[in-house]
């Protein structure tokens, strides 16, 4: 007779009791998963988190209260899970999993690593570490009402970045307020402003930095008055913004000099943020005035919306669009709120000149009125009963692992609707690593168009290998016969290089670069092929992203729509390949700690998953043979209307 300790069989209650599990964010997964992990009967648990607690995570991230905001997410979140099991041992960093000192070895103390992200490049960087280190991963997601979750081990999955991921569309809060990278960040930041002043103001919309952060104070004194403030009571009687415009009668200049100066100083407050990030530069309005505004000349030709104003010109947009904004505001009476509709042109030249000043702020190109518009979109809510959902299936995945059923592991899909056998979970098959995969194939190589006359060296490290290729410090040598050193991950050692073109150390068609990262013990061989006829505003192509054709039909597989990573890694839900993507519509997820965020359009885009014909995983090996004819019939079934039955797929 099977002896069970609670639900548990004897044998895997002991391995969790003595497992060492690492759980990657403490925002709305990670909340749900770590109160998961003590119940289930977990014992020894690290947590990792750098963010801080804000008010709008009050609403789903159930182990935080309003004492606690401002205050460690891994620390409080530790607190709050030993409430529920005191016996536990966790361990709480208020870090970010990139710092070198989370190195291979510290990895390899665990026996499984589960990740509760937001953003795509940690996710990859946890990915690469799990490989090294040869530790299970699994890893999740959630956009809205859907979610994933799936199991990543080295040599017998794919990896998470064996599949190309479409662009984005989905982004942290915590990235549009404190550390936008991306146009598209500053246009939903201007969208949020222009709720918070004239429409339905949202708490998960607030545009300002945290002024609860204890973290983010301007002398020790005031960080010390906040952190008490926050003990008492979460600091959280603030006044809003649209209360501060109002008190100051919506002058517009005031309100430029608070959201793009005092603000801005707020932000370089926050020393952490700032280490490996350019910092922003406040803009000043009675200072541009002074000087003369050398940047106030427009460029670009043709239609007025598509040329791009100077800075001054967008103060000026700014003004003006503040000003009519705040008297039709007052032409519909007290307690009036405008709805921001892109077909109007003074909330669409308010959007375009806040998100500009913002994108100038933070050492960005900025956009004509006509790109804004066009990149302008809607917000899906985070739902706490997905992540609920998504955290219970995390833990039944780890549990398969301790188990020794890795075999048994499988990608689940949460999909809104139930398909038509009914089910809203789809379980499948996990897919193989990819043979030439550039992050877990035996020997990583991969091409890159460039146009070797015009790319730097800083180019190369910062926007080919650290954001396309996820690489944390890059060291690069030319395959020459000399072994020349092209970037050093050592400061100081090679900044001499960075402004120079590539062509300038005979880096040519044909040359080949080996770049290694030595914190994620991760090398990859980049061969180099020049162009000269890459489309506009276009750096660099990877060459073979995308397959140059669909896999053959194979049994027990669907056609399924492929999702950008939601939430936050994105989702766009879809329920036919056929239907096109939608470039306008951009889709937001508030700060939690979940999924994934950075681009303003994606295409959806098809993949092949096998799927089980029932939701009964143990009827898999029954119901998997099939006859040519039935395959053929599931392939013609694939083209047809069954829309239902799709599964949504997030990164």
């Amino acid at each position: 007779m099977v002896e069970l300790v609670g639900s548990l069989r004897k044998e895997l209650a002991d391995s969790l009791s003595k497992s060492k599990v690492l759980v990657v964010g403490a925002g709305g997964i990670g909340c749900e998963l770590l109160k998961n992990l003590v119940l289930t009967g977990f014992q020894n648990i690290e947590v990792i988190d750098l963010d801080t607690i804000d008010v709008s995570n009050l609403n789903r991230q159930f182990l935080f209260q309003k004492k606690h905001v401002g205050k460690s997410k891994a620390q409080v979140a530790k607190e709050s899970a030993l409430q529920f099991c005191p016996s536990a041992n966790i361990i709480a960093y208020h870090d970010s999993i990139t710092n070198p000192d989370y190195d291979v070895a510290f990895f390899k103390n665990f026996n499984l690593v589960m990740n509760a992200l937001d953003n795509r490049a940690a996710r990859n960087h946890v990915n690469r570490m799990c490989l090294a280190a040869d530790i299970p991963l699994i890893e999740s997601g959630t956009a809205g009402y859907l979610g994933q979750v799936t199991v990543i081990k080295k040599g017998m999955t794919e990896c998470y970045e064996c599949q190309p991921k479409p662009a984005q569309k989905t982004f942290p809060g915590c990235t549009i307020r404190n550390t936008p990278s991306e146009p598209i960040h500053c246009i939903v930041w201007a969208k949020y402003l222009f709720n918070q002043l004239f429409g339905e103001e949202d708490a998960d919309q607030d545009v300002s930095p945290d002024t609860a952060d204890p973290e983010a104070s301007w002398n020790p004194e005031e960080t010390a008055a906040r952190a008490t403030a926050a003990e008492k009571d979460g600091d959280v009687n603030r006044v809003s913004t649209k209360q501060w415009a109002r008190s100051n009668k919506y002058d517009a200049i005031k309100l430029f000099n608070k959201l793009f100066k005092d603000d801005i100083m707020y932000l370089l407050t926050m020393d952490k943020l700032w280490k490996k990030r350019k910092a922003p530069t406040p803009l000043d309005w009675q200072q541009l005035e002074k000087t003369g505004c050398p940047q106030e000349e427009s460029s670009g030709s043709g239609l007025k919306d598509q040329q791009v104003l100077g800075v001054w010109g967008y103060c000026k947009l700014f003004q003006e669009s503040v000003d009519t904004l705040h008297l039709l505001l007052n032409d519909k009476g007290d307690g009036a709120e405008l709805v921001w509709d892109k077909d109007d042109p003074a909330a669409m030249d308010f959007v375009t000149a806040a998100a500009n000043l913002r994108m100038y702020i933070f050492s960005m190109n900025m956009k004509s009125r006509f790109d804004v518009k066009s990149m302008a979109g809607n917000i899906i809510p985070a739902i706490a009963t997905t992540n609920a959902v998504i955290a219970g299936l995390i833990v039944l995945e780890g549990l398969k692992i301790l188990a020794g059923e890795l075999e048994s592991c499988r990608t689940i899909f949460l999909n809104k609707c139930p398909n038509l056998r009914k089910k809203l979970l789809v379980p499948c098959i996990l897919d193989p690593p990819v043979a030439n995969c550039y992050v877990c194939a035996t020997k990583p190589e991969a091409t890159v168009k460039v146009n070797v006359h015009k790319t730097t060296v800083l180019s190369l490290q910062d926007k080919i290998l650290k954001e396309r290729f996820g690489m944390v410090a890059p060291d690069v040598q030319i395959e020459d016969g000399k072994g020349t050193i092209l970037i050093s991950s050592e400061e100081g050692e090679t900044e001499a290089n960075n402004c120079k073109f590539l062509s300038d150390f005979a880096i040519r068609n044909g040359s080949r670069l080996q770049a290694d990262d030595f914190l994620q013990d991760y090398t990859l061989l980049i061969n180099v092929l020049h162009t000269e006829n890459l489309e506009r505003d276009v750096e660099f192509e990877v060459v073979g992203e995308a397959p140059d054709k669909a896999p053959p039909p194979q049994n027990n597989q669907e056609e399924v729509n492929s999702i950008t990573n939601g939430n936050k890694d994105s989702a766009q839900p879809s329920t036919s390949s056929k239907v096109p993507a939608d470039d306008d519509d951009i889709m937001i997820v508030d700060s939690d700690n979940e999924a994934e965020a950075p681009s303003s359009s994606a295409a959806v885009t098809s993949s092949t998953k096998r799927k089980y014909p029932d939701g009964d995983p143990g009827e898999a090996s029954i119901k998997r043979p099939r006859t040519d004819q039935s395959s053929a019939a599931t392939a013609h079934d694939n083209n047809g209307d069954d829309d239902d039955d799709d599964i949504i797929a997030l990164d």
